[in-house]
């Protein structure tokens, strides 16, 4: 399905790996000019695409991070469509107890502030051009917390809160801000040495992906049975950034295998 999306500049943070680079290949699959922000480059220089992909290396934790990245949109392009905020990092905790200032500084730098950050600086071309689609990267973590993941939960919460007020601010000038809430979805965080699956399977006493599938259907018992894979995150996300929802404005698509039973 051809959603309307060719010659359209979309800016992605944290492209180059898991969810943040199947948005990017899916943008660019769609016809989509890309500017994917990452500290690391490769997976992204490996897409190919030629003129219409431009990976920028850039540490989006940072004030000029988010900055840069977007002026690098401009420069190459001349504007920007759309805004993707996925860069983030979900390292586990023991517990409230253990998470330091400087856990909660990091995680408010890299998972929150750097949304503010690029959207900060993407709106003045949005509202210029009066259009624009800005699509923040949330979770299910935002509206179910978890002990393991307690700061990273509230950042989400706030994103899905400062979703909806840049939605009520600046839907007269043409640009619509909507939030995408994952929930366990097979990213490397799951694969990666002493990722998530590692952990199952020593908990388990299973290998990988049998203890993988054993937390799907028998810990979180996701009604599909199954963890999410990254392009159907990305599939919803191509849609909210298309003109098939020009009357989406302000909403949370959650993308969860029916994870969140509550109303």
């Amino acid at each position: 399905m051809k959603l309307g999306l060719e010659n359209r500049v979309a800016v992605i943070t944290g492209a180059s790996a898991g969810i943040g680079l199947a948005i990017a290949r899916g943008f660019l699959e769609e016809g989509a000019m890309v500017v994917g922000g990452s500290r690391t480059i490769i997976s992204l220089e490996q897409l190919g695409y030629g003129d219409t992909l431009l990976p920028v290396p850039v540490d989006l934790s940072t004030p000029e991070g988010p900055v840069r990245l977007i002026q690098a949109a401009i420069n190459k392009f001349g504007k920007i469509d759309v805004l993707v905020n996925n860069v983030g990092i979900a390292p586990s905790r023991e517990g409230f107890l253990s998470v330091s200032d400087e856990d909660w500084t990091e995680m408010f730098e890299t998972n929150l502030i750097s949304m503010v950050r690029a959207s900060r600086a993407a709106l003045p071309h949005m509202i210029k051009q009066q259009s624009g689609s800005i699509i923040n990267i949330a979770s299910e973590s935002g509206r179910q917390p978890d002990t393991i993941l307690v700061d990273y939960s509230a950042m989400k919460a706030a994103m899905l809160s400062i979703s909806k007020a840049l939605a009520n601010e600046f839907g007269p000038q043409g640009i619509r801000v909507n939030s995408v809430s994952p929930g366990p979805t097979r990213t490397p965080l799951w694969d990666k040495p002493g990722g998530f699956a590692e952990g199952l399977a020593e908990q388990f006493g299973m290998d990988k992906d049998e203890a993988i599938e054993h937390f799907a259907k028998n810990v979180r018992q996701l009604p599909v049975g199954r963890l999410g894979r990254p392009e159907e995150v990305a599939a919803v996300v191509l849609f909210l950034a298309s003109d098939q929802a020009a009357f989406v404005t302000g909403a949370e698509y959650t993308v969860n295998g029916g994870s969140l039973r509550a109303f």
